[in-house]
């Protein structure tokens, strides 16, 4: 490579900036300082890589280390980036499987943390194998623009997540500066305010069908089906069903004791089992030695998260979900019973009242509810429902 310095010219050049070739740089400051500069273009952005000073680094290294740094932008690697990787700063990436697994203990369930994962190495994956500390606002926006305005609550999320990584990387001396996640006073004035998220009702079925569709589990008899219809008998929530645990039914008292590392409010939940929910168990207890009542394909996992919503979808249940049936329940007993309104939200465990008032209320009245759990199962009974249609005949 034809050259524009010598060894002599590095000693005695004054004040100014003198190319080498192979857009490596002699930089020469005011005060006598000399300095290797490699400039290149990243990404269509220009960027200088310091090479070290020329008093310790003779003119021949200076070469060899920009050879390697062009080999490494060749192979599609940033030098500045893969340096900083060596000297121990973890990239993004790292970072977030750091950060994940510290706050994991917290998570309500698995599919929190499953979805943690999931949000940023779908839609922050440019920023994964970066150095944490080369992450700036422009990085973020990037990866924020594009679902913005069509996916406003994961971009929220995402942005959430991203300043907590990027905390966290601070926290632990790898970055300094402000976070060019935060929105308050940052973000907020590059991204327009995020939509007002409205939440829509769950699809429902009136509770007049789930008779019928009840009759239809049983002819199916497949587990994900025992899975629904112990879901619609009990009111439960899907993950709940699915997480349920032979450890969490006391099958003398009958009665399903939810930790409260499971319940959406954290808190224990029980739950008064109908004889035939009991009679379910029974029979699910005598088919399995997993630890959970409905086992998946996996060791120690349970059912898939969408094995009840595919067993409606084989039955071609159409505007119902699965966790709509709690609508259905919730519909029929402020129709067709007297029972407390207090009573019917406790059973679907909905906290009631401020905290002075829930401090007070001790007692989640287990006895009552079992009336009311047993008179919706017999209303479930498709037994019911050919009655009545014998009936009318």
């Amino acid at each position: 490579m034809a050259s524009g310095l010598t060894a002599r010219k590095v000693e005695t050049a004054k004040p100014g900036k003198y190319a080498d070739g192979g857009n490596l740089y002699l930089v020469v400051a005011s005060n006598g300082n000399r300095k290797w500069v490699l400039r290149f273009t990243w990404r269509g952005r220009a960027k200088e890589m310091g090479l070290g000073s020329a008093l310790s680094v003779p003119l021949a290294d200076a070469r060899e280390k920009a050879a390697a740094a062009r080999r490494m932008i060749a192979n599609g690697l940033n030098p500045i980036e893969e340096r900083k990787r060596d000297r121990g700063i973890p990239t993004f990436g790292e970072m977030a499987d750091q950060v994940r697994e510290s706050l994991s203990a917290g998570f309500r369930n698995e599919k929190h943390k499953a979805q943690w994962k999931s949000t940023l190495a779908t839609y922050a994956a440019p920023l994964a194998a970066k150095p944490v500390d080369t992450i700036a606002t422009d990085d973020v926006l990037a990866v924020l623009r594009p679902i913005w305005a069509s996916k406003p609550e994961t971009a929220s999320r995402l942005r959430g997540r991203i300043e907590k990584i990027l905390d966290a990387a601070k926290a632990k001396g790898f970055r300094t500066g402000e976070n060019p996640a935060r929105w308050r006073g940052h973000l907020a004035n590059l991204l327009p305010k995020p939509r007002k998220l409205v939440r829509g009702h769950h699809p429902a079925m009136p509770y007049e069908g789930v008779a019928a569709l009840v009759s239809r589990l049983r002819e199916s008899n497949s587990e994900a089906a025992q899975a629904l219809e112990l879901c619609i008998l009990t009111a439960a929530r899907s993950g709940e069903i699915l997480g349920m645990r032979w450890s969490e039914i006391d099958f003398e008292k009958r009665v399903w004791t939810l930790p409260a590392s499971r319940m959406k409010a954290s808190r224990e939940h029980r739950v008064p089992l109908s004889a035939r929910a009991m009679t379910m168990l029974r029979k699910l207890r005598e088919a399995t030695n997993a630890d959970y009542v409905f086992p998946g394909s996996r060791h120690n996992k349970p059912l898939s998260n969408m094995a009840m919503e595919m067993v409606l979808r084989r039955l071609k249940v159409e505007d119902a979900t699965v966790h709509g049936f709690r609508s259905s329940f919730r519909d029929w007993a402020g129709n067709e019973t007297t029972y407390p309104r207090d009573l019917i939200e406790t059973a679907l465990a909905h906290v009631l009242g401020d905290k002075a008032e829930q401090a007070y209320r001790r007692s989640d009245a287990l006895e009552k509810r079992r009336k009311l759990m047993e008179a919706w199962a017999g209303y479930c009974e498709p037994k019911r429902l050919a009655n009545v249609l014998q009936m009318r005949r």
